[in-house]
């Protein structure tokens, strides 16, 4: 009795997403490839390893067995390939990097393209995802977080300190001016309670028109006249048609961070784009804390 090491994999995507089409985007193959994978591997066990049903695949006990044994061996082979890309000292072949879709536009989309010009040889594919991919296992060779707390098993350098304005459309930011009392309209991210306790302060009386889970989206309601917004200075430095409400000073935000697994931390390719990266944040220091 054998599987095969594609077997083993697909049992361990399909465990981990519950569905055809989550285990085929994760390995890169149809969600039919996914189908005969699993069907073929029960077939040789002679046992159903999951239980479909209407919401997608239920694993049973067997293939949760089999899915942290393929995670082992996973883990071991991903732990073998790093070792090799951070010995790998030349400036060729992939690197991966992943970062907030808001930051390669407003900032990282000439470092890159600079980037490539001064390494051509470089293959670099870039990530937009404010999700954490996960490095252990090779989703990215870099990744570009905002975060307090960027990951204690992972190398990571500081990029830039944040700080926050709240801004909103002229006409509201004028009311306010006029009368600190009148009640002031906010949109703010899902999750959070109350605006800013600095913006309080200024203007006790508000009311939360609306929450939103990422911040596109908060900036576009702001830009529409739904009320304030806070966001990183970055940002709001890129948006005319919203003006910072006075008497309000800038607000730390989470710092910006590069980070790699520690086995990747001599490549050349992972050190000469940390280089390139501090030298860039470094002249942008003022668009970030003001």
């Amino acid at each position: 009795m054998q599987i095969n090491w594609d077997d083993m994999r697909t049992i361990l995507a399909l465990v981990r997403a519950g569905t055809l089409a989550g285990a085929a985007e994760a390995l890169a193959v149809s969600y039919t490839t996914v189908a005969r994978r699993i069907a073929r591997a029960e077939d040789m066990l002679g046992q159903p390893l999951f239980e479909r049903r209407p919401e997608g695949y239920w694993a049973g006990a067997q293939a949760r067995e089999l899915a942290e044994a393929a995670a082992r061996m996973e883990a071991a082979e991903q732990a073998a390939l790093r070792k090799l890309s951070g010995r790998d000292q030349g400036l060729s072949g992939p690197l991966t990097l992943t970062a907030p879709q808001l930051l390669i536009q407003s900032h990282l989309a000439p470092f890159l393209a600079e980037f490539c010009r001064e390494n051509p040889e470089i293959e670099l594919t870039v990530r937009a995802t404010n999700e954490v991919l996960d490095l252990s296992r090779r989703e990215a060779d870099l990744a570009i977080r905002i975060s307090q707390t960027p990951g204690d098993t992972l190398v990571g350098l500081h990029l830039a300190d944040q700080k926050t304005a709240c801004l909103a459309r002229p006409e509201i930011v004028a009311q306010a001016t006029a009368d600190p009392e009148t009640r002031l309209d906010w949109v703010i991210y899902s999750g959070h309670s109350a605006p800013p306790k600095a913006a309080l302060a200024r203007y006790p009386n508000y009311r939360i028109r609306a929450r939103f889970d990422d911040m596109t989206s908060l900036i576009a309601a702001a830009k529409a006249g739904m009320g304030v917004v806070r966001m990183p200075l970055y940002l709001g430095r890129r948006e005319a048609d919203l003006c910072p409400l006075p008497a309000i000073a800038p607000q730390d935000y989470a710092p910006i961070w590069v980070l790699s697994h520690p086995d990747l931390q001599h490549a050349a390719k992972v050190r000469q784009f940390k280089a390139a990266l501090k030298r860039f944040f470094r002249s942008h220091q003022g668009d970030f804390i003001g």
